[in-house]
This record gives structure tokens, C-alpha cells and sequence, in this order.
């Protein structure tokens, strides 16, 4: 059973934080379907400090609403630093946002591999500068059955959020 008060909590202290720097922040999601988004979104005034958000689920849709580079895929999959730092960096350019965070990852039960077993999830942060962007990553193996794994998902990437403001 997910945490939802935890969540609810870190979105509240997100939604706090970006309204007091006057920052806005977007998502790019894949294994989370969403719930990144719909835990900012949940916050009353989130639409504020909220741009907007991605769910990218199939390879062609992190392609074509991302700009993740076909060769991006092949080489690397889907579960990798390179896709999400193409998935984080479309989003910032796309939404315009002063931060953007994507995941990838793998939350089972099936579909895990050797090298990306169940668990696995990509990060990256993109945060606009003034005169460039950067791009923090992250990769983190996550234990228990699917909503586990989404719930921890969620949790890290809110909180690399602000961490990435409060930096």
C-alpha cells in the first residue's frame, strides 16, 4: 500500500518551495504514468508552479513528444541515463519550465532483465540557468512489487526536485 500521506506531504513542501523562488517545474514520466504529475497536481495551488506533464510510456512517444533520439533507444533502452536526460531536457524546452524531472525504469512484475533487473529507475533533474541548462542523473534499484516501486519513484523524483532548488 503506497504512502500517501509521505507523498502528499513532499508535493505540499514542492509546491511551497516553487512558489516562494517563483520557479515552475514540469514532468516527463514513463514507469509513474503520471503520478508525479498528479501528485503536484493534487496541492491547491499547484497550478501556479505547475507547467505541465508527460507520460511517455511507449518508446514513440518519448521519440516524437520528447525528442528522444531513435539511436538514443537502440544503443541504450529506454532504462538509461541517455534516455532520460533527452526525456528531462524535452520537457524543459517544450514547457519552458525552470526545472523538469523524468524517470524511466522498470516496475515489474515482468520485464526486468539481468543488466536492468525489476526495480531499476533512471532519473534526471534539468534545471535552467541563465546562460545553460543542467542535467543531474540518478539510477536507483528499488525494492517490492510494482506500486512499490512507483511510490518510491515518485518520492525520489519529487524530492530531487527540491533538492535541485534548494541547492
Amino acid at each position: 500500500m503506497a504512502d500517501h500521506d509521505a507523498i502528499r506531504t513532499l508535493a505540499e513542501a514542492l509546491v511551497s518551495e516553487l512558489g516562494a523562488t517563483g520557479k515552475v517545474v514540469a514532468t516527463a514520466e514513463s514507469c509513474t504514468g503520471g503520478w508525479i504529475a498528479k501528485a503536484i497536481t493534487d496541492v491547491p495551488g499547484s497550478s501556479a508552479v505547475f507547467a505541465y506533464g508527460i507520460v511517455a510510456y511507449s518508446n514513440g512517444a518519448k521519440e516524437s513528444m520528447l525528442g528522444v533520439q531513435n539511436r538514443t533507444l537502440e544503443e541504450y533502452g529506454a532504462v538509461s541515463e541517455a534516455a532520460v536526460k533527452e526525456m528531462a531536457a524535452g520537457a524543459l524546452r517544450l514547457s519552458g519550465a525552470d526545472i523538469a524531472v523524468a524517470v524511466s525504469g522498470v516496475a515489474g512484475p515482468d520485464g526486468g532483465t539481468q543488466d536492468k533487473p525489476v526495480g531499476t529507475v533512471w532519473f534526471a533533474w534539468a534545471v535552467r540557468g541563465a546562460a545553460e541548462e543542467t542535467l543531474v542523473t540518478d539510477c536507483r534499484q528499488f525494492a517490492g512489487d510494482r506500486e512499490r516501486v512507483r511510490e518510491l519513484t515518485v518520492t525520489h523524483a519529487i524530492q530531487g526536485v527540491l533538492d535541485e532548488l534548494t541547492a
